[in-house]
């Protein structure tokens, strides 16, 4: 779905079935967002764990902190 509505972009947040383990990871297979709302979404965003795209900007953005903290270390 390219571009769902605001009604079902909540839909899909509301639904128990979209949040794994606890609620803590998101995983809709729709939902073509990168970074979709945490369950409580005043605290930021999370990972659509079922798009290739959202895991690797993930681990991308992930090496780059690494790579950064590791670098300060040596120097």
């Amino acid at each position: 779905m390219k571009n769902p509505s605001k009604e079902q972009l909540e839909a899909w947040h509301k639904d128990p079935n979209n949040w794994k383990i606890g609620g803590l990871f998101y995983y809709n297979k729709e939902d073509e967002r990168l970074f979709p709302p945490k369950r409580v979404s005043w605290m930021g965003w999370t990972i659509n764990f079922a798009n290739p795209k959202s895991i690797a900007a993930f681990l991308v953005s992930f090496t780059m902190i690494l790579v950064f903290v590791y670098r300060k270390q040596i120097i």
